[in-house]
């Protein structure tokens, strides 16, 4: 998309959650935290409560970061914002962080920083589903902060892009490529992903740096699309795949950014 803050050619330094391992992630004062450091962008997930609050929060349930119990899915908005998002932060961390909606981090971030927001899969005793009306919820939304251009929507939940798209052709959205929805050892495995790609509308192939080569690189550039990897913790991996020429790199460390 011509003209947006997301075609510039500079690579974009994005925040992990906020940086994961330096504040609770996914909280506000992870975020703010962020905003201290010499980054471009701040990525975040976002899940559904179960009655049908937007909040910003990685797993599917809430016992590994928090003080509380239960699967999101089953979860209330008033019993999620009284739980302790920072209760377990390795270390220990010295205030009690509620869990975030979407439209607190987006207004922090907002004429400030640019926003990667990752729409999360619901998951249930091993069973993957979707969050009803989330990516209607999502848009509604970016539209009331007047951010479509300053957002990025990704997803490893491929299908969700396209409603995405159909909701608000303005939004840029990404696929979310890991091991385990692509196998990059298949025949024509590149092809085949750009030809996805191009049906779902997508601008971004942002990928687990894992599975990247040089060669995908090239490929994804002829064919107008750009390459964001993740997640990338030292500076010596950083300094590599920067020289590569890709188009951002996510990192739980955005303090490091300041050393390249």
């Amino acid at each position: 998309m011509e003209g947006t803050i997301f075609s510039n050619a500079r690579l974009q330094r994005v925040a992990h959650r906020g940086g994961a391992r330096l504040a609770p992630e996914n909280t506000l004062a992870a975020f703010r935290n962020a905003l201290t450091m010499p980054i471009d962008v701040i990525e975040l997930d976002v899940q559904m409560s179960h009655d049908h609050h937007l909040i910003v929060f990685h797993d599917a349930t809430v016992e590994h970061l928090t003080d509380g119990q239960g699967n999101i899915l089953d979860l209330d908005f008033a019993y999620l914002r009284s739980l302790n998002a920072a209760a377990h932060f390795p270390g220990g961390w010295p205030t009690c962080e509620q869990i975030p909606t979407l439209r607190e981090a987006l207004a922090l971030a907002k004429g400030r920083i640019k926003v990667y927001i990752e729409i999360k899969r619901s998951k249930k005793e091993g069973v993957y589903g979707r969050y009803p009306n989330i990516a209607e919820a999502v848009v509604r939304e970016v539209r009331a902060l007047k951010m479509l251009q300053e957002v990025l929507i990704i997803s490893f939940d491929w299908d969700m892009l396209l409603l995405i798209r159909a909701l608000e052709p303005a939004l840029q959205t990404g696929v979310l490529v890991s091991s385990e929805i692509w196998d990059m050892h298949a025949e024509n495995a590149l092809a085949m992903l750009v030809k996805r790609a191009r049906v779902l509308g997508v601008s971004w192939i942002n990928m687990d740096y894992h599975l990247f080569t040089p060669m995908m690189r090239d490929e994804l550039y002829r064919q107008g699309l750009k390459l964001g990897l993740w997640t990338i913790n030292t500076t010596e991996e950083m300094q590599s795949l920067i020289r590569v020429g890709i188009d951002s790199l996510t990192t739980d460390r955005p303090d490091l950014f300041a050393d390249l």
